[in-house]
């Protein structure tokens, strides 16, 4: 879409090829990408290249089904991150895979954990740890994740395109299943950012629910605008440009 990859999956089917991604072996990135990370991406070579080299891009947004209807490539259903990650924990504590939280700020994600095994009895938390995606602080984060192996699924909470960025540089050594970033999702799940409600999410206005109740987040909204006018004008325009499907993925 506009040139950044987005699989047309449901949140079951997301949740099952990361199941075998992990059955599969070595280790991959899924991305969640939406409005922004569209606009963001068409600007940022690096970032457009981590997005389309993973090995799953969920529809992370609601201006993605309507631009998708737009353009003739209809998505079925709206993926969030947030969701994706309280299915990963159910699957995890069905599977018994052990999950890495990492990112957002100082003990968010150990509250995140707290509740996700609350919810899911037996689910396995194999550490959790706030640390940045500053380049020098990588060495010593990756460090902490391949101590806590077998890690299945890390979780990373760093915002785009920061946390995707990371995954791409340190996918080969984390020693992890799958990667995913997911922005703010720990924040929601910990209770630390209310959540828009379930209808309004269904309507699609769940940015501005979060904007009206983080109002420093209006720069961002910038993007949407602009991803508007770049689908209307790709929807007019006589010659399509379309993205290409890539996977990303490594051996240990």
């Amino acid at each position: 879409m506009l040139g950044v990859r987005v699989d047309d999956v449901t949140e079951a089917e997301a949740a099952a090829e990361v199941r075998r991604l992990i059955q599969s072996g070595g280790c991959h990135q899924v991305v969640t990408p939406n409005a922004e990370f569209v606009v963001r991406a068409r600007r940022d070579p690096a970032f457009l290249k981590a997005l389309n080299a993973a090995a799953l891009a969920i529809p992370d947004g609601a201006g993605l089904l309507l631009a998708g209807r737009l353009l003739g490539t209809p998505l079925r259903q709206q993926v969030t991150g947030t969701d994706l990650v309280v299915r990963l924990a159910e699957l995890g504590a069905a599977e018994g895979y052990r999950l890495y939280l990492l990112g957002a700020a100082e003990g968010v994600a150990a509250e995140a954990a707290r509740r996700l095994q609350a919810r899911f009895p037996g689910l396995q938390i194999a550490g959790t740890y706030a640390g940045s995606p500053r380049p020098e602080d990588e060495d010593a984060i990756v460090e902490r994740i391949r101590a806590a192996s077998p890690v299945h699924v890390l979780f990373v909470a760093y915002g785009a395109p920061a946390q995707d960025l990371w995954i791409a540089r340190n996918l080969p050594r984390l020693g992890v299943g799958v990667a995913i970033g997911v922005g703010g999702a720990l924040d929601f799940i910990a209770g630390r950012v209310p959540r828009a409600p379930a209808w309004l999410r269904r309507a699609g206005f769940d940015w501005l629910y979060r904007l009206i109740r983080q109002p420093w987040r209006w720069r961002r909204q910038l993007a949407l605008p602009q991803f508007v006018l770049a689908v209307l004008w790709e929807a007019v325009s006589p010659q399509r440009h379309r993205g290409h499907r890539g996977r990303g993925g490594c051996e240990e």
